[in-house]
C-alpha cells in the first residue's frame, strides 16, 4: 500500500511509515540489509511490513542489524528465507522486537535462527527437550536423570552450565516464537496463554532433570559413587503448569532413607547451584521451617512436620504440589501422602487466622506508590484471583472432588461448573488473568527478568511497546498506549471486585435461594465459606444477611450491592460475627435515613471505615444509632480527627445556652456530647488522632458539659428569686483536672462558692447546694449514652462533707484538718467550669497546701508511701491480676502518678515548672529539674500512656468500662487493633509488650518512689 501511493506521488517513502522512530538510521540499517533503495524497498516491501508490526520496530530493525554482521555467511542464506517463509518472518521478527535477551542469544548463537523456521521440528514434548539439553552436557542412560542408572552429563562446572544454557535459551526461543508471531502475522495460529505458561512450565522440568544429571557428575567428581533416591517436587507455579517466562522455580525434596539424607543433600545443592546460572533460581524456601529447616527430609519427616506444626499457608501451597525430576515412585508417595493433609486444613485450629493474615501479607507487602501498577500482588492484581481460588478450593473441595486441581485456570473453571462461582463470573475471571498474565509476560520477556510491575502510566514509549506485544494497536480515537491502559485498569477493576464477589455474592444468593444452576451454593456450603473466612456463628451471619436483604425494596437491593464488600472488610476485624451484628442494627436503626446507604454505597471510604470500626468496638455501634450524622465525618479526615478540641466546646456550651428549660439542656449537652465523643472514637480507632489529643478531648467536653448544665442549673434556680445570690465555681480534679479523661472516666470535681455582693453566705451555700444537686440529677440520670458521674468524694470530709464550701471554709479545713493525701489530691485541682476568678483565687490559695515550703518531711513522705502501699494490697479488685491491670497493676497509672506526685510534694516548692496537673508535663519538669533521669522519665511516660491507651481500648472494645488487659482471646485481638497493632498479630506479642514496658516503669516506681 505504502510503495503504490509513493509511486502515485512520485516520492520515495520514508522509512518511518513503517514504525521506525530514527529514519536516517533505520534507512541505514535496511540498506545494509538489502531491503532498501533509492526507490524504497521494493520487493522487500512484506518484510518492511512485518517489522512495522512488531513491539518495538527500532529494535527488532537494529537486533537484524546486529545479527547480519555475527551469522557472516548466513547472512544471505536468512535473507532469502525471510522473503519467502511467512512463519519464519512472523517468529524471529516477533521475538527480536520483543526480547532483548533472545536477540543476545541469537547474535551469540546465528545457527539457532533455523529452529524459527516454519519447516523446522522443534522439541515439543516434555521428554524431546529433555533429550536436547541432556545432549547438550552428553549426557546417555536410560531411565530418570538423578536416579541410580539415569543418564549422567559428560562434562560438569562451567563448562556444563554453558551449555545447558545456551540449549535452555534455545528452547525459550522456540516458545517465545510461536508466541509473539501472531502479534507480527495476524493469519498465523494464535498460542493461548494457557498453552504457553504449559509448555514454560514443562521446559523447566527438563531443565530441573537435566541440572540433576550435571549434579550427579559433579557427586562422582567428589568421589560419591552411590547416587541417593532423591524426589523434586514442584511447588508454585511450576506446580500448576503456569510458570512465566522469568520466574523462581519453587520445589521441595524428598529423600528416601534418612541415612541417605546427607548425600541427598548435597546432590540438591549441586542440582540448584547449576539451574541458577544456568536457568532460573531453584528455591526452596517452601520446605517445612522454610529456609531454617533442613533442605532435604525423608517422607516421614514431611508428614510429622506438616500434622504437628505446619501452617495453612504450607497446606495451600501444596495444592500445587507435584512430582516433576528425580525417583518418580518416591515423588509419587510424597503426593500421595501430603493430599489428604490439604483437603482437610479448612478444619484446622488457626485455619482462619492464617488466611486473613496470608491476604493482608500479600497487600501489605506493596509499597503504597506501586500498588496501582503492581500486576501481581497489586490490589486487582494475579495474586487476588489465585488466593481467591485457592481457598475456595480448600473450603470446598474437601468434599468436592472435581475441585482437586493444580491450575489456576482449570480450578477457576471447575468453581463455575460446580456453582461455587456464577459461570459469567468465572468465565470474566478466567479473560482477566489471562488478560494479566500475557502483560507480564511480555514485561519479562523483553530482557528476561523478573519483573511484575506495570509501566509508568505515563510513558508513553514505554506504553506503547508492551500494548503491540500484547495484540493492541492504534485506533481513530486511542493510542496503543491508552488502550492499554484503559485494558489494564479495565481488568485490574474486574479482578478486585470479583475477588469480593466470588466469595460472599453466593453467600447472599444461597440466602435468597437463587433457583438459578450457575449460582446454587447451597446453605451449608455458604456456611462452610463463612467459617472459612472468620465467622465463628456462620449460621447466625447468614441470618443477618438475610434480614439486610430481604424483600425487593430499593433499600435491600443496596444492601445487596454492598454486604460482598463489607462481608469482605469485616472478615478481616477482629470481631467478624459482631461487625455484622453491630452492621445490622445500625441499618435496621437507621432505615428510615435517606441517605445512608448511599453515602456507604458512593463513598468507599465510609464503607471501609465503617467496617473497621464495627468489627472492633462494641462502642461505636452503640453512639451511632443515635449519632449517625458522624458517618458522614468518615470520608473527611480533617473533620473527623483535626478538630480543635476547643472548638468543639464552645459550639456545645452556645448550643445549650439557647435551652431555658433544665432537662431540655441536658438533653442537648448529652446529644452534642455524645455526638463529639463518638466523633473521637473514630478517629481514635482508626489511628488518626494521638492519644494525648484523645486525652484532652474527652476532658474538654466533659467540662463543657458540666459548664452548660451548671448554667442552666444557675438560671433556673436563681429565676424565682430574681439574682442569683453566689458565683459557683467547678474545681477539676484527677483526671479532669489534668485533662487526662478516658472514654469510661467519671469527672471528679468539688464545687466552691462565694457570696455576690449584698447576699449572706448561709444563702449563698443554700442556693449553691441547690444548683449543684440539679447538675448532678440532670447529668446523672439514666441514659443509653456512657454515664455522666459527676463524683464528689475528694471534698473535705469525703461522702460525710458538704457538696459546696465557700473559698475561707477550704482553706479553714485543709489549714486544720487536712491530711497529707488531700494536699495530694490538690495536684490535680484545675478550673474547668463556672465563675473563673474564683477557681483561680481557690488554686492560688491552696498552692502552700499543694506545694508546702520547705516540701514534706520524712514523717509525711513515709505517709504518703504507706498509704500507697495499702492502695495496692486492698484495692486491687478480687481475682484481678497485677500484671496486667492498667489503674493499680504494677507499673500502671497509679504508680506513674503517686511517683510524680511524690516528686511534686517534695519539690514544687522550688521548682515553679513542677506545678502542673499533666501528668506528662509534670514528667518532662521532673527531669528538667534534674528530679528524675531522662530515661527514668520516658519508661515513666510510656508505661502511662500506654496504661491509658489500653483502658480506652477496652473501654471501646466492650464498650463499658475496664481496667484489666483482656484475656480472651478475641477481645485481645480487638484491642490491639484499637492500639494500632497490625491485623495479623500475634496476641502474645500485645501482652508481652504491655508487660515489658510495665515492667521498666515499675522498676523506676521502686527506685524513686519507695527507695529515695
Amino acid at each position: 500500500m505504502a510503495n503504490s501511493n509513493s509511486s502515485r506521488s512520485g516520492s520515495v517513502p520514508s522509512p518511518a511509515r513503517y514504525g521506525f522512530t530514527d529514519a536516517s538510521r533505520a534507512e541505514a540499517q535496511l540498506r545494509r540489509a538489502g531491503w532498501w533503495s533509492d526507490r524504497g524497498p521494493g520487493e522487500a516491501e512484506p518484510i518492511l511490513i512485518a517489522l512495522s508490526r512488531t513491539p518495538d520496530p527500532d529494535l527488532a530493525l537494529h537486533s537484524l542489524d546486529r545479527f547480519r554482521d555475527a551469522a557472516d555467511e548466513s547472512w544471505a542464506e536468512l535473507a532469502r528465507e525471510l522473503a519467502d517463509d511467512a512463519g519464519l518472518r512472523a517468529r524471529l521478527f516477533g521475538v527480536l522486537g520483543a526480547s532483548t535477551a533472545l536477540a543476545d542469544h541469537l547474535v551469540a548463537d546465528p545457527e539457532d535462527w533455523r529452529r524459527l523456521r516454519t519447516d523446522a521440528a522443534p522439541a515439543s514434548t516434555l521428554e524431546e527437550r529433555t533429550a536436547v539439553l541432556l545432549e547438550a552436557v552428553g549426557a546417555e542412560g536410560s531411565g530418570a536423570p538423578g536416579t541410580p542408572g539415569g543418564p549422567v552429563a559428560a562434562v560438569h562446572g562451567p563448562e556444563a552450565v554453558m551449555a545447558l544454557r545456551r540449549a535452555y535459551r534455545g528452547l525459550l526461543m522456540d516458545v517465545a516464537g510461536q508466541d509473539v508471531a501472531r502479534v507480527v502475522d495476524p493469519a498465523l495460529p494464535s498460542m493461548p496463554y494457557e498453552d504457553v505458561a504449559a509448555t514454560l512450565s514443562e521446559l523447566a522440568v527438563a531443565a530441573l532433570r537435566a541440572a540433576l544429571s550435571v549434579a550427579v557428575a559433579e557427586l562422582r567428581h567428589s568421589g560419591v559413587d552411590e547416587v541417593p533416591r532423591l524426589a523434586v517436587i514442584a511447588m508454585g507455579k511450576c506446580g500448576g503448569r503456569e510458570l512465566n517466562y522469568v520466574s523462581d522455580v519453587d520445589v521441595v525434596f524428598v529423600a528416601d532413607r534418612e541415612d541417605e539424607i546427607p548425600t541427598a543433600i548435597r546432590l540438591a545443592s549441586l542440582m540448584m547451584r547449576v539451574a541458577g546460572p544456568a536457568f532460573f533460581e531453584v528455591d526452596a524456601a517452601l520446605r517445612p521451617e522454610g529456609k531454617a529447616g533442613a533442605l532435604v527430609r525423608t517422607l516421614d519427616g514431611h508428614l510429622s512436620y506438616y500434622r504437628r506444626w505446619a501452617r495453612t499457608w504450607e497446606f495451600q501451597a501444596l495444592l500445587k504440589a507435584r512430582p516433576v525430576a528425580g525417583d518418580a515412585e518416591l515423588g509419587a508417595s510424597y503426593l500421595a501422602a501430603v493430599q489428604p493433609l490439604v483437603w482437610t486444613a479448612a478444619e484446622r485450629e488457626g485455619f482462619v487466622v492464617d488466611v486473613r493474615s496470608m491476604r493482608r501479607r500479600v497487600e501489605n507487602h506493596v509499597p503504597s506508590e506501586l500498588s496501582e501498577r503492581e500486576l501481581k500482588l497489586g490490589r486487582g492484581g494475579l495474586r487476588d484471583v489465585e488466593f481467591a481460588v485457592q481457598l475456595l478450593q480448600m473450603v470446598h473441595g474437601r468434599s468436592d472432588d472435581s475441585l482437586r486441581m493444580t491450575s489456576t485456570m482449570d480450578a477457576l473453571r471447575a468453581l463455575g461448573e460446580g456453582g461455587y462461582v456464577a459461570r459469567t463470573d468465572a468465565a470474566d475471571l478466567v479473560d482477566s488473568y489471562r488478560f494479566l498474565r500475557t502483560v507480564e509476560h511480555r514485561l519479562q520477556l523483553r530482557q528476561l527478568r523478573r519483573t511484575h510491575l506495570f509501566p509508568e502510566f505515563d510513558d508513553a514509549e514505554s506504553l506503547g511497546v508492551l500494548a503491540r506485544a500484547v495484540g493492541l494497536r492504534s485506533s481513530g480515537r486511542n493510542t496503543a498506549a491508552q488502550a492499554l491502559v484503559a485494558e489494564f485498569r479495565r481488568h485490574s477493576n474486574r479482578v478486585r471486585r470479583l475477588h469480593e464477589k466470588l466469595f460472599y455474592r453466593p453467600l447472599l444468593e444461597a440466602v435468597a435461594k437463587v433457583p438459578t444452576a450457575a449460582l446454587r451454593l447451597t446453605t451449608s456450603a455458604a456456611v462452610e465459606r463463612l467459617a472459612a473466612l472468620g465467622y465463628t456463628s456462620p449460621e447466625g451471619a447468614l441470618r443477618h444477611i438475610g434480614a439486610l436483604t430481604s424483600g425487593v425494596s430499593r433499600r435491600a437491593s443496596i444492601q445487596g450491592t454492598l454486604l460482598p464488600m463489607l462481608l469482605d472488610l469485616l472478615a478481616n476485624t477482629p470481631d467478624p460475627d459482631g461487625g455484622l451484628l453491630a452492621y445490622r442494627k445500625v441499618s435496621e436503626a437507621l432505615a428510615e435515613t435517606p441517605w445512608y446507604l448511599r453515602l456507604l454505597r458512593d463513598e468507599g471510604v465510609v464503607a471501609e471505615r465503617l467496617a473497621q470500626l464495627l468489627g472492633t468496638s462494641k462502642l461505636v455501634p452503640e453512639l451511632l444509632v443515635r449519632a449517625p450524622e458522624v458517618l458522614r465525618l468518615l470520608s473527611d479526615t480533617p473533620a473527623l480527627a483535626e478538630r480543635d478540641p476547643m472548638e468543639a466546646s464552645v459550639s456545645l456550651r452556645s448550643t445549650v445556652a439557647r435551652y431555658s428549660e433544665p432537662a431540655r439542656a441536658a438533653a442537648a449537652a448529652r446529644s452534642l456530647r455524645r455526638h463529639e465523643l463518638l466523633r473521637i472514637a473514630c478517629g481514635d480507632l482508626l489511628g488518626l488522632v494521638e492519644p494525648t489529643t484523645v486525652f484532652r478531648a474527652l476532658s474538654n467536653i466533659w467540662a463543657a458539659v458540666l459548664e452548660s448544665a451548671l448554667d442552666v442549673s444557675i438560671r433556673d434556680t436563681a429565676k424565682e428569686i430574681g439574682e442569683a445570690p453566689a458565683r459557683i465555681a467547678v474545681i477539676g480534679m484527677g483526671r479532669l483536672g489534668g485533662a487526662e479523661l478516658g472514654y469510661g472516666s467519671d469527672a471528679d470535681v468539688m464545687f466552691v462558692c462565694e457570696p455576690v455582693e449584698g447576699a449572706d453566705e448561709t444563702t449563698a451555700v443554700r442556693f449553691a447546694t441547690t444548683v449543684v444537686e440539679q447538675v448532678r440529677r440532670l447529668l446523672g440520670a439514666p441514659s443509653q449514652d456512657p454515664p455522666l458521674e459527676v463524683d464528689i468524694d475528694l471534698r473535705p470530709e469525703g461522702r460525710q462533707g458538704a457538696l459546696v464550701r465557700t473559698l475561707d471554709s477550704y482553706l479553714s479545713y485543709y489549714r486544720r484538718w487536712g491530711e497529707v493525701w488531700e494536699s495530694q489530691a490538690l495536684l490535680r485541682a484545675q478550673h474547668v467550669a463556672g465563675d473563673q476568678d474564683l477557681s483561680e483565687r481557690f488554686c492560688r490559695a491552696i498552692d502552700p497546701i499543694r506545694y508546702p515550703e520547705g516540701g514534706l518531711d520524712d514523717a509525711r513522705a513515709r505517709e504518703i508511701r504507706r498509704i500507697k502501699a495499702r492502695v495496692d494490697s486492698e484495692r486491687l479488685p478480687r481475682g484481678a491480676d497485677p500484671a496486667t491491670h492498667t489503674k493499680l497493676g504494677r507499673g500502671g497509672l497509679a504508680d506513674v502518678e503517686w511517683t510524680l506526685q511524690l516528686l511534686q510534694l517534695q519539690h514544687a516548692h522550688e521548682h515553679p515548672a513542677l506545678r502542673t496537673t499533666s501528668t506528662l508535663d509534670g514528667l518532662r519538669a521532673a527531669t528538667e529539674a534534674g528530679l528524675l533521669e531522662a530515661s527514668d522519665a520516658d519508661e515513666l511516660a510510656e508505661a502511662w500512656t500506654l496504661a491509658m491507651r489500653v483502658r480506652n481500648a477496652v473501654m471501646l472494645v466492650r464498650g463499658k468500662p475496664g481496667d484489666q488487659l483482656p484475656k480472651q482471646t478475641r477481645e485481645l485481638n480487638a484491642v490491639a487493633a484499637a492500639l494500632g497493632y497490625p491485623a495479623d498479630v500475634d496476641t502474645g506479642e500485645v501482652v508481652d509488650d504491655y508487660l515489658r514496658v510495665t515492667r521498666h516503669a515499675r522498676a523506676v516506681v521502686e527506685r524513686v518512689f519507695y527507695e529515695s
